[in-house]
């Protein structure tokens, strides 16, 4: 008897997958101040450790009731491992730390130095050329995390939390690189489950190696929400939505883009943390946001694809 192929579900624009980038930036923004309230009371590796478990478990639970499989070819296991190591372990364990050893929102600026690394890693690695647009929002979003970042340039404070938050960046964008050069034939559901699981799985081996197993204890209110927050919006949705984009737009683009995050982590951290925002961080706000307009909006005459 033979067995009818599941249809194929219709693949949208590509704009309405850079519509979304919005979106993207206000989950991993209001994640900043999330993740310090976590860290008040759980420790750095179990956090990372049980966050990324249940957003891959959640990622998983999702493609099995929409009926998707979560198989990968055997030769792209390696590809999927590499960049979920670069733009998932490594990223978010080094920023836990960062966020230990600094203000939150300065974390936050340093580690979005990642779009700027991405456009000039997609031009050297993928051949990616710049166009005016691009070129303007390169020039805005550095322009913008400077002046974000001038009290820390201003007082030489070169802490090892700025350290951690700038590879982590660096990692990032690498992973993104590795990605777009090395795409894996599998659905974004599929690629975000598992790139997940492949950071749990080393922050558990962290778990295990620096703190040991961690004894259950109770969590305030506040907490426990940040964690839910954290784990199924900055997690599960968050990533879904990245992979998304990054099947469907240049990696330069996606990334400029997510420009818009350090201004919205840089104000939730006012809002949710009382850190109080300077005249730089306005003026980085206006720029960075600029950035990302000159990236998202159509360009005059264009039609979306």
């Amino acid at each position: 008897m033979k067995i009818e192929a599941r249809a194929a579900r219709p693949t949208l624009p590509a704009a309405y997958y850079k519509a979304a980038i919005p979106l993207l930036a206000l989950l991993w923004g209001f994640n900043w101040p999330a993740v310090k309230i976590v860290l008040s009371e759980i420790s750095p590796w179990a956090f990372r450790a049980s966050a990324m478990s249940l957003g891959g478990a959640v990622l998983a639970g999702v493609a099995l009731m929409r009926g998707d499989s979560l198989a990968v070819r055997r030769d792209h296991w390696a590809r999927l491992i590499g960049a979920g190591f670069l733009s998932i372990a490594a990223f978010n364990i080094l920023l836990t730390f960062a966020q230990l050893s600094g203000p939150t929102s300065r974390a936050a600026i340093v580690t979005f130095t990642m779009p700027i690394w991405t456009v000039i890693f997609a031009r050297l690695l993928l051949g990616e050329k710049f166009d005016r647009r691009q070129c303007l929002g390169l020039a805005l979003g550095a322009g913008g995390l400077v002046a974000l970042g001038w009290p820390l340039l201003r007082s030489g404070e070169l802490t090892t939390g700025v350290l951690l938050s700038l590879v982590a960046g660096i990692y990032w964008a690498l992973g993104t690189i590795v990605s777009k050069r090395f795409p894996v034939a599998a659905p974004p559901l599929t690629i975000a489950t598992w790139q997940i699981l492949v950071g749990a799985a080393c922050a558990i081996g962290g778990m295990i190696a620096f703190e040991g197993v961690p004894v259950p204890h109770a969590l305030q209110a506040a907490t426990i929400m940040a964690f839910l927050y954290h784990v199924l919006l900055s997690q599960a949705l968050a990533y879904l939505l990245w992979f998304a984009i990054l099947a469907r737009v240049p990696a330069g683009t996606a990334s400029l883009g997510t420009l818009m995050v350090p201004p919205v982590g840089v104000y939730g951290a006012m809002l949710l943390l009382g850190e109080q925002p300077t005249m730089a961080d306005f003026i980085g706000l206006i720029l960075v946001i600029g950035a990302a307009a000159s990236v998202l909006l159509p360009a005059r005459g264009s039609r979306a694809s």
